[in-house]
């Protein structure tokens, strides 16, 4: 009988297996329709179940959470790329460092270029007979240490090298946790970090082994495998930091830690003498890229060569890459275009309260046409800036660089003039101006009771002449408005890290007269005074660097070219606080700048030229200046020199500062009194 059936019975006709009961027709047929209706309701809400879902997805992808999950994924390939980049960068540096420590052919080829160059001088100045008692010592000097230099024994004849590799915990580098958990060693995928490399992985653990005994990890570029090295480990070159305090971003403190432990400047390398090679190479380049040539018989300023470009850039198709040098696999490639970019960066800043500073002398000077005296000496109060990459560290050793990179346009070259006390014909006012006791030094020419000349260019000094007399307020004041305008300059190029070297520091010192070492301390009393005053109204600018190598090894007391302690002093005795963070370090310059432009900052470079204002100086002359030097080693020639950059002659490019509310007062009446 039907179970649903009542009061009347019916007869089932079946039963159903899922609940067991009997069934009549008409309750068959409804218990059916019922099952029906369920299995409908069970497809509706799996279609809702898939909408649902669907949209989480949707919701999910489109979410923070994704984002930050997609970041960190690229973060993680960005490690993973620059990790074996920088493995393979040190890899390949520990191969070249043991190259170079068991062979001597580069340093045997530089002393036989070296002697070439005294035998060239000497039959020079034979003809001439314009040498002097310091000229002769000087070649016997050089000739003395040059035989020193080839007869001391290999250092890995008295020190066997040790290569001993840093153990890299690969399964503890890299560790993504949840923000709640504690990190610990682990790095914080930033990019900052992805910056630092393998370096910057394990950021408080101390190394478990040296990696080059100290015995022979020296300062001259021997063995040098830098880059694996953690900051934990000793540093391998002199370096000071003042300013750095709790104000200072974090982002500049770590960059200025990771100035202190790249590889060492390798000093005794071939730029460390009259760079014959380089200077081959840059005019090959030029040649072979843009028709140079020199004009035979024609002079820019005596001694610097004049030239023409047979295809000049602007003729040239924008997309075409040039290769420095050429034909070489790692070489630094640029595209024509990047070039004219960075030669329409190119501005001139100068000081319009100095007298006779305008924009008709400015043109005539960046030809090279400034007058010897007064408008040479107006040049101090002038700055140049452009973009300019760096080709070659001062190694020799080319910088290889694909068009898709860019750290090179974040470098730009200052090129700026210095207080000059070689004592020379177009820098004569220098002298006049800050020695007071000049005609005590130098021969005066009866016509013009000016120093007398016994070349060209240089002043004829007496035998026995005293020690110069230098007019310290005079040079001070000068320095500290030079510096100012430079500072500003950059800071109005949205320039921030400024890599400085000692600015006249050298062979325009005053050494043979005997004023060098007060010259220096004042130029560092004078960029504090500024960091100090200047600083706090500074938009842009976050850190100075100091690039300044330390080549008397010995520890001589010719000190003329150890600029290193006289700033450290100078900062140091000062107790330096100021806003404006300053790394004094014994490096090369150009490998800081790169470093820093890697980092992602905008960087400049401080080129000491001369008054003549043309870029380069006597680059062509195989001497061992640095703005020589710098016209070999970057893009310099291409974007500041006057005849290869049109911009440099366009006045719409100079601007006009005022760096002091007073005027300077007129020098030349002031030289006229001391002289009365």
């Amino acid at each position: 009988m039907c179970d649903l059936c009542s009061p009347r019975q019916v007869v089932a006709i079946t039963s159903c297996k899922g609940c067991g009961k009997h069934l009549c027709r008409k309750h068959f047929n409804e218990h059916r329709e019922n099952l029906t209706k369920g299995l409908q309701n069970v497809i509706d809400l799996r279609d809702n179940v898939l909408q649902e879902l669907a949209r989480v997805i949707d919701s999910t992808l489109k979410s923070p959470g994704h984002n930050n999950a997609v970041a960190l994924l690229k973060q993680i390939d960005e490690w993973k790329t620059k990790t074996i980049e920088r493995v393979t960068q040190a890899a390949n540096d520990a191969c070249k460092s043991v190259e170079r420590l068991f062979s001597r052919k580069e340093e045997y080829d530089q002393i036989k270029q070296n002697i070439y160059q005294i035998t060239k001088e000497l039959k020079e100045q034979q003809e001439l007979e314009s040498f002097v008692e310091s000229d002769i010592d000087q070649w016997t000097n050089q000739l003395n240490q040059l035989q020193t230099d080839f007869n001391r024994p290999l250092k890995v004849e008295i020190n066997s090298p040790v290569l001993q590799i840093q153990t890299i915990d690969w399964n503890a580098t890299i560790k993504i946790t949840p923000s709640d958990e504690k990190q610990d060693k682990y790095v914080d995928l930033t990019i900052n970090q992805l910056e630092k490399g393998v370096s910057s992985l394990l950021l408080d653990e101390k190394p478990k082994e040296v990696i080059i005994p100290p015995s022979i990890l020296t300062t001259d570029g021997e063995l040098a495998i830098q880059n694996s090295q953690l900051h934990s480990q000793e540093k391998a070159y002199p370096s000071f930091l003042f300013g750095l305090n709790e104000s200072i971003d974090k982002e500049i403190d770590s960059l200025l830690e990771d100035l202190m432990y790249l590889a060492p400047m390798d000093k005794n390398g071939p730029m460390n003498g009259q760079c014959g090679p380089q200077t081959d190479q840059m005019e090959q380049f030029l040649s072979d890229a843009f028709g140079f040539k020199n004009i035979s018989g024609k002079y820019i300023v005596p001694g610097i060569k004049s030239f023409q470009l047979d295809k000049p850039l602007h003729g040239l198709n924008p997309n075409t890459q040039i290769h420095f040098p050429k034909n070489m696999a790692d070489s630094f490639t640029m595209t024509v275009q990047e070039i004219i970019d960075w030669q329409r960066s190119y501005k001139v800043y100068a000081d319009k309260t100095t007298k006779g500073i305008n924009k008709g002398f400015l043109n005539r000077a960046l030809q090279g046409q400034s007058q010897d005296g007064e408008e040479a000496f107006r040049m101090k109060y002038v700055v140049r800036i452009s973009k300019c990459p760096i080709l070659m560290e001062f190694d020799a050793k080319i910088i290889s660089r694909n068009v898709n990179e860019d750290w090179p346009t974040r470098i730009k070259l200052v090129s700026i003039t210095g207080i000059d006390f070689a004592g020379r014909k177009h820098d004569v006012d220098d002298i006049l101006y800050y020695i007071s006791n000049w005609e005590e030094i130098y021969h005066i020419d009866q016509r013009s009771n000016l120093p007398a000349l016994y070349s060209e260019r240089d002043f004829y000094r007496k035998v026995n002449r005293p020690r110069g007399e230098l007019n310290e307020e005079r040079v001070r004041n000068n320095l500290i408005r030079m510096t100012r305008l430079r500072l500003r300059a950059c800071d109005e190029e949205d320039i921030q890290i400024v890599v400085e070297i000692g600015i006249g520091l050298g062979v325009f010192s005053g050494s043979h007269i005997g004023i060098d070492e007060k010259v220096r301390a004042l130029s560092a009393e004078a960029i504090r005074l500024v960091l100090e005053q200047d600083g706090p109204s500074y938009k842009n600018i976050r850190a100075i660097v100091f690039a300044l190598p330390i080549f008397n090894k010995n520890n001589s007391k010719d000190r003329h070219l150890d600029v290193f302690n006289d700033f450290v002093d100078e900062f140091r005795k000062a107790q330096y606080n100021g806003p404006i963070p300053v790394l004094i370090t014994d490096q090369d310059m150009h490998r800081i700048t790169v470093t820093i432009a890697r980092h992602g900052f905008t960087v400049a470079e401080v080129n000491p030229g001369d008054s003549h204002g043309v870029f380069g100086g006597y680059w062509q002359n195989r001497r061992s200046s640095v703005q020589g030097k710098l016209a070999l080693t970057t893009a310099g020639l291409l974007v500041q020199h006057h005849l290869i950059n049109p911009c440099v002659l366009d006045t719409d490019n100079y601007h006009l500062l005022e760096i002091d509310e007073v005027a300077t007062l007129d020098r030349r009446r002031i030289i006229s009194d001391d002289n009365e």
